[in-house]
């Protein structure tokens, strides 16, 4: 491994084209003087909702308007720090917009408190008298759901005035995690290497090198330790945050007041929880054997889970050779939607060069109005391209709806998010099977499919089962500490994994590794997604193009739906536990043809 390089240093192809949101520093700064006053015009409307269906319709579109522009600020502030967060310009600017948007949304909460102090029925008799209102009455809809417990309007224009302090215990953690943690070099067979947070989860823990595999996971568990303390404050003040919220605004708990905007109900919620951990567990546990067995390890530690099964066949992949694979694979869902990944491939959406700074993981952020924009860091490696498969699923889907619905119902439920792009990595992966007949190609790429079920429903569903326990843990007013934290997060690895695994102190710190946790109810929904998108993929192969237009109406309804509705449309029924246990016993299918193969 190189040095690390700084952002400046990286090749300009190699990073995102951001001027198709802001083309200078100087527009960015007009942008925002321009947000403000927009905002401040909006205001005119307050005392007046309560007019006429025309008034009404006329301070809708504006707002819609103004939340457009400010989606386009956020992101601009937003991806220049997740590019190089140790960039004072970069911090500066986020902090900057984040303060601003908190004053415009303080300023605006008098728009959802008197629609909610109106007479029932007005707003329907509003959307009946005006035609254009029908676009609005699905999320007129859902905000008159939230009635029961909004507070008074003063007290909601304090809370939203207070949203960029209420969002600090995740900036905290982002900057220690990618300003602050260092990290030791390590040493191996005589040559010395960096560790980072990107380099340990982009390339060491995938290391077919044993002694560097484990020697990188002790140099990383060695910093997770060292700042567990600080890490647990900012994840405790989140989750008290959310108590103290919920209890605010009268919710029974922390999980009906999270999941009531992804139009999900606890039922749903609990079935992928307690579906797959009893059901996958066993599956997971039978591959773990395998992998042991067939690396010839003295023992299975956690930081060999993700150790790759046949070292000697990994095949590389260079950045544009993936791009080439994602596009032909995703040839099946036609011409409008390869445009569109073509597009993003050619003109820069894509950042993916590696430099000191960059935010971890990867992301999509698509911004309504301009396109979609995805941050991975690139290594080489095959399962680089099912990560890039899988972000470009988010930018197909939101692009799509972004065409075919308005603003206000282009984004769906969370709890649908992860569904197509989960979609596009099984669509590159029954592509590459088509490719070849080579029986350790078949194994490989079966590796691969296992390492999109073990991120969403091991790695992921691992950490909602943490915050299943956590919420409750708060919820009683038990504290949360680091030692809290680790005790719970051992024993949600020691229930699933059972006597398959050794578990060290730094597997017990992984709570400390995802930014999952600042972000509500998330990690479940990657489980959710897959469920649906397993499902639906079957359908492709078994029915050809009937279900892909099924699949292009779900991805263009965007928002307009709920996402039982959406899942129903792809023929995909989640209000039941049988789609769950249908997956789970597909990835026990691959576990056996794995076990197959290397009999």
């Amino acid at each position: 491994m190189g040095k690390m390089l700084a952002r400046n240093e990286v090749k300009v192809e190699a990073t995102w084209n951001l001027d198709d949101l802001f083309a200078s520093e100087e527009e960015f700064e007009s942008g925002l003087q321009d947000v403000e006053a927009q905002a401040a015009r909006l205001t005119r409307f307050k005392g007046r909702l309560g007019e006429g269906a025309h008034v009404l319709l006329e301070c809708l579109n504006e707002h819609e308007a103004l939340m457009e522009r400010i989606g386009k600020i956020s992101a601009y502030a937003h991806l220049r720090q997740s590019e190089d967060g140790t960039n004072p310009a970069n911090l500066a600017r986020a902090a900057k917009t984040g303060d601003l948007v908190s004053r415009i949304k303080s300023s605006l909460t008098f728009l959802e408190s008197e629609l909610l102090e109106l007479e029932e029925g007005v707003i329907d008799t509003y959307i009946h008298q005006e035609e254009g209102l029908k676009s609005y009455a699905r999320s007129l809809g859902l905000l008159l759901e939230t009635k029961p417990h909004r507070l008074s309007p003063e007290s909601e224009r304090v809370l939203a005035s207070l949203s960029e302090v209420l969002g600090a215990p995740y900036r905290i953690y982002l900057r220690g995690k990618l300003s602050d943690m260092t990290f030791d070099d390590i040493s191996v067979r005589e040559e010395t290497m960096p560790v980072s947070f990107r380099l340990y989860e982009n390339a060491y823990e995938m290391s077919e090198d044993t002694e560097l595999r484990r020697e990188a996971y002790a140099s990383f568990t060695k910093s997770l330790l060292g700042s567990r303390h600080t890490f647990a404050e900012a994840y405790a003040t989140e989750v008290k945050k959310q108590v103290v919220l919920s209890r605010l605004r009268g919710y029974e708990s922390v999980t009906d007041m999270l999941l009531q905007p992804q139009q999900v109900t606890k039922e749903m919620y609990n079935h992928i929880h307690d579906t797959i951990l009893s059901e996958l567990a066993p599956h997971m546990r039978r591959l773990m054997a395998l992998k042991k067995r067939v690396l010839g390890l003295d023992r299975m530690l956690f930081c060999d889970l993700k150790a790759p099964m046949d070292p000697d066949f990994n095949p590389s992949i260079t950045y544009e050779e993936a791009c080439a694979a994602i596009t032909d694979s995703l040839a099946i869902l036609g011409s409008e939607y390869t445009d569109i990944v073509e597009t993003a491939f050619a003109n820069r959406w894509v950042d993916y060069a590696d430099n000191i700074g960059k935010s971890t993981g990867a992301f999509c952020s698509s911004v309504y109005g301009v396109h979609s924009y995805i941050l991975v860091t690139w290594a080489d490696n095959m399962r680089g391209a099912f990560t890039l498969a899988h972000e470009i699923g988010h930018a197909g889907h939101l692009m799509l709806a972004a065409r075919n619905q308005r603003m206000t119902n282009a984004r769906p439920s969370m709890y649908f998010i992860e569904a197509p792009s989960t979609m596009n990595e099984l669509l590159l992966a029954d592509h590459l099977m088509s490719k070849s007949q080579d029986k350790r190609m078949r194994r490989w790429i079966i590796l691969q499919l296992l390492s999109t079920y073990y991120h969403n429903y091991v790695t992921h569903l691992l950490e909602a089962e943490l915050q299943r326990r956590v919420y409750a843990h708060a919820t009683a007013d038990q504290p949360i500490t680091a030692d809290t934290l680790s005790s719970l997060k051992g024993a949600v690895l020691s229930d699933f994994w059972g006597d398959a695994l050794e578990l060290d102190e730094g597997a017990k710190l992984t709570w400390m590794r995802q930014p999952h946790y600042y972000m509500g109810l998330y990690p479940y929904t990657y489980a959710a997604g897959l469920t649906a998108s397993t499902a639906a993929a079957q359908l492709i192969r078994e029915e050809g193009q009937p279900a892909v237009d099924r699949w292009l109406q779900v991805l263009k309804a965007g928002g307009s739906m709920t996402p039982l509705e959406l899942m129903s449309l792809a023929g995909v029924d989640m209000t039941t536990s049988e789609p769950i246990s249908r997956a789970v016993a597909y990835v026990g299918s691959l576990v056996d043809e794995l076990g197959s193969l290397y009999a």
